[in-house]
């Protein structure tokens, strides 16, 4: 397959290009800069696959759980380019995808992943590898004080995982029209009031 996947959801951006057997991958500063940095990134990584966007068979993208600027400048960046190139897309969980990098890592068959989630809480969602080697989920993704149980962070969504998880949606017809993929936010609070922040010292 011709893929690419590119995550933008935390602190970190990550991009990867399938030409087939050949992987390219791109990591570099996330937050901020993404929005300005993502595509010409892609564009660069795109010429050393050797590939234009209408070669794609689809273009995957973190789409949440994450920070709300970048999952807005990944999907719409997605978006752009799904719409301009007629290529669909693949919007996959960034917990899965931290998911599936802990399994390889572990070869645990139960992962819970998280992500942190600032102001004192976190994503996490569980996952099982027992009978899929993709891992499935078990249940939704859920938002907790970060305090509530004993997570590690530290394992940040790759674009290389969203290329295994992509292959798998394409598998089961689970791509979308460009106009229909959506960022999976889970909480719709931007950020702590003042009062909240203060309180938050206190």
């Amino acid at each position: 397959m011709k893929l690419l996947a590119f995550d933008t959801s935390t602190e970190v951006m990550s991009i990867a290009v399938q030409n087939g057997a050949d992987v390219f991958e791109f990591a570099g500063t996330g937050g901020a800069q993404a929005s300005s940095r993502l595509i010409p990134e892609i564009q660069a990584l795109m010429a050393k696959a050797g590939l234009v966007l209408q070669d794609l068979d689809g273009i995957a993208f973190g789409a949440g759980p994450g920070a709300f600027t970048g999952l807005r400048a990944s999907c719409a960046v997605a978006q752009g380019l799904g719409f301009g190139a007629n290529v669909p897309l693949l919007p996959i969980n960034t917990l899965h995808a931290v998911a599936l990098q802990t399994h390889a890592k572990t070869g645990e068959s139960k992962i819970t992943a998280a992500l942190d989630a600032r102001m004192g809480e976190i994503y996490w969602q569980v996952f099982d590898f027992t009978n899929e080697p993709l891992g499935e989920s078990v249940g939704e993704p859920m938002l907790s004080k970060s305090d509530s149980q004993n997570f590690e962070l530290g394992i940040l969504p790759a674009a290389h995982a969203l290329l295994g998880l992509a292959a798998q949606m394409f598998a089961n017809d689970q791509q979308v029209r460009p106009a229909d993929a959506l960022p999976l936010y889970v909480r719709n609070k931007v950020a702590q009031t003042t009062a909240e922040r203060e309180a938050a010292k206190a």
